[in-house]
Formats: C-alpha cells, structure tokens, sequence
C-alpha cells in the first residue's frame, strides 16, 4: 500500500504538469494535425486551444461545463505531439486534464453507474467478460442479431441503435481458455516473449490473438500467455479514471515483469502505448516505480519486435493490393511508423499501396466512436474516402479498435474492402507457405 505522502504525491501528478504546459508556444503547427480541428475549425477544439484552457485552470479558473466539452472531444489521438516543434507531451497534458475534471465534479447517477460498470468491474474481469462475450455471442449466432438489423426497429431506438451498428463480432471460442500457457517455438528457440492478451481482445479478437502466437512460434519465439494478466488501463487512462489505471498497472507488473521474458508484446497498439508509459502511471508508487521501468524496457508493440528479428523468410503468396492505416497511438504514442509497412512489404504477391493521410485518426480512439458518435463518424467517412482512393482491396492496420471501426466504414462508405492486422497477413502467408510445401512434397 502506498503512504499517505505518496498518495498525495500521486494525485499532484494526475494535474497537467506546468513544465510541460509552458513547453506549447503556440506556434499552430498542430492544427492540421488535428482531427477535431480540421473538422470544427474551432480554436478551442484545436491542440493549442485546449493548452490555452488548460492553463487558465491551473492559474485558478473554474472547470466549467463548457471546459469538460473541449477536453472531452479530443480524441487524444496525440497527432499533434509528432506535429509539434516544440515537443509538447500533449497525451499526457490532456489525460491530466481529464484526471482533473474527474476528481473535482460529481456526475449524475447513471453515468456514475455506467462508469463503474464499464471500467471498475466488466474490463478488468475475466467472468463478467466471459459472461458478455456469451450474451453478444447468442444474440449473434442464433439470428437474433440479423433479425433485429433487418427489421429496421432499430430506427426507432436512436442511440441505442447507432451503438448497436458497432458492436464487435464475438469469437468464440474465447482467448481466455489460453490464459497460463506457454506455446514452444517451431524449430530452434531464439527468443522467449510474453503477450498481452489483452480484456475485450479476449472476446472479440480471439483468432487475432492466436494468429499472434501462431507468427511469434514461426519465427523461433516461445511464446508465454502469463494467466495473472489483466486489462492495461488504457481506456481508463483517456478517461481520467487513473487510480484504477494503476491498480491494473501493478497487477500487470506483477505477472510479468520478473518473468524474464527477452520482450513482452501486444498486438494492440492503444494497449501498448499505455503499457509503455506505466513507469510515468506508477512514478510516485516506491513500491512499483523501478519494477514498472523494468517493465517498459521490455514493451514492445508485436510489429516493432518482428520488425528488429531476423523473420522467417517462409512466406507464401498473399495476392492483394494493401494498404495500411496507421494506429495513432502506435504512429503517434509510440512513434513506430516503418515497422508495420515494412512486414507488409515483405510478403511476396502483395501490393502496397500508401493512402492519403494515413496517420490521421479514423474516429475510433478506445471508446470515442461511442461517446461522441457523430463527430467520430465524420472523420471516418473522411478516412473512407481516402482509403477508396487507393483502390486497395485490403485495409491492413495494427490495432484491434482500428479495425472495428474500418469494418464499419467499409459497411457504409467502403468498396467491400477486408480489414485485417497486420499479423493476420503474416500468418496468412505462413500458411500460405506451408500449404505449397506440402503440396510440392505430395507424390503424384
């Protein structure tokens, strides 16, 4: 437990920090950078506007309703930090910001208890996610889904229909029932890594996640799915909720960080953006601080790590034209652009094909396309049309709420496009490989 001392260290730092408030010059180089931005042209909704405002609170402004909304619009899609001349860490500023407003209001009831539900008891439970994957996979499965779609009732319902037109598709079976397994490596071990599974992951990107193991085996890694994992706090991060942030971030350090791995990874790049920032979640902790350090040496996103091996070079055809959307929080938070293009540019038969403004954030931004649907359907109808530019007949990107999104896209404003991860087509072309070896190999 920390002490008192370090509990009021800990909640002084969940502000915006005045060093990095006085780092913004505004110069506006971010404008263009930002989504909201470039959508509003309003200077409040800009980077620079939201610093501007940030400022007036820490010089004893009141948090107004008005200034809630211009924190909460922002994506926190951090394009403005690769923008910026000046090295603003404005992911942090405005995650301080939300942490600030978080502990000086009083919601209502029900958001408090939607809140509650969401983030201090579904995401980091195993059970009640188990128990909502089988609900949405019922409803999925036996009809239900298709008939309520079909019906056209959802029209009449407003939000609760426009939510459920982005529901996730369930996997079953479950990622969950790999939980505490080690998967040997195929041929010579070279490296042994953990993974992060991930919470929603586990039920929604259930064949994602084993196409991960699948590559990582191929190319010489055993690979650990440590069974003391939890969520990585990310989408509580961008929602100010940080102290239980930090309670997910020291039961994650707990299972993972003296387990000797050579790497731990993710193939979620929103998750890896906060697990590469635990040593700032957990600064003040003396219990956690040196540990989470530890823990971030040892980060990586999947495609940063394949991208620095020696790859398997067994990959068969994929006869596509690809083109790729860039995670923010992996362009931007994590700052790996060449990596994921480089292992699309090394499958044989695949075409790639650069898209027009691929590292601007196509609307999805964790819970984003739920809380402010309208503005993220904007900009994804934005992104659509830059994607159908490319003519490219398969969106590749590396993150899971990227490609849920895509997939919406392409339902109403794509050209039929596949959406895949990264890692999808790397496994693709491994079997791809494999199957014409063992057809060369088959007597006549």
């Amino acid at each position: 437990m920390a002490t008192s001392e370090a509990l009021h260290a800990i909640q002084s730092s969940d502000a915006p920090r005045q060093a990095d408030l006085d780092r913004c010059v505004h110069c506006g180089l971010c404008l263009n950078a930002c989504p909201t931005y470039r959508e509003l042209h309003l200077e409040m909704d800009s980077p620079r506007g939201r610093i501007f405002q940030m400022k007036q609170v820490a010089e004893g402004a009141p948090i107004t309703d008005a200034y809630r909304e211009h924190i909460d619009l922002c994506l926190a899609c951090r394009g403005c930090e690769s923008a910026c001349p000046s090295g603003v860490s404005y992911g942090r500023l405005v995650e301080g910001a939300r942490a600030q407003i978080e502990s000086s209001i009083r919601r209502p009831w029900t958001e408090r208890l939607v809140r509650d539900l969401v983030f201090n008891r579904l995401l980091p439970s195993r059970t009640l996610l188990r128990l909502a994957g089988f609900g949405l996979r019922l409803y999925q499965a036996s009809g239900l889904q298709r008939f309520v779609r079909g019906s056209g009732m959802l029209g009449q319902f407003g939000r609760l229909g426009e939510l459920e037109a982005l529901s996730p598709q369930a996997e079953a079976p479950f990622f969950f029932e790999q939980m505490g397994r080690v998967f040997p490596a195929r041929g010579e071990r070279k490296h042994r890594v953990a993974l992060m599974a991930g919470c929603i992951a586990n039920v929604c990107f259930s064949r994602l996640n084993e196409a991960t193991v699948r590559v990582l085996q191929t190319n010489g890694c055993e690979v650990t799915v440590p069974d003391g994992q939890t969520c990585c706090g990310a989408l509580h991060v961008h929602a100010g909720i940080r102290d239980t942030a930090r309670q997910l971030a020291r039961k994650n350090v707990d299972a993972l960080a003296s387990g000797g791995f050579d790497a731990i990874l993710t193939n979620a790049a929103g998750c890896g953006s906060t697990l590469k920032e635990y040593d700032e979640l957990l600064e003040h902790d003396p219990a956690y601080a040196t540990r989470a350090r530890e823990f971030v040496a040892k980060m990586k996103d999947v495609t940063e790590f394949l991208a620095s091996i020696e790859l398997n070079p067994r990959l068969g055809e994929v006869r596509a034209a690809v083109t790729y959307q860039d995670s923010c929080h992996l362009a931007h938070g994590q700052r790996v652009r060449s990596a994921p293009r480089d292992l699309l540019k090394r499958i044989p038969g695949l075409t790639f094909r650069e898209m027009p403004l691929a590292d601007i954030c196509c609307g999805s931004a964790g819970i984003y396309n739920v809380v402010h649907t309208d503005m993220s359907m904007a900009l994804l109808e934005k992104k659509m049309a830059n994607v159908n530019s490319t003519r490219a007949e398969c969106i590749a990107t590396a993150n899971p709420g990227c490609m849920l999104q895509l997939r919406v896209g392409v339902v109403r404003h794509g050209q039929g496009q596949r959406v895949v991860h990264v890692i999808e087509l790397l496994d693709e072309a491994y079997r791809n490989w494999m199957a014409a070896a063992t057809t060369a190999a088959a007597p006549v």
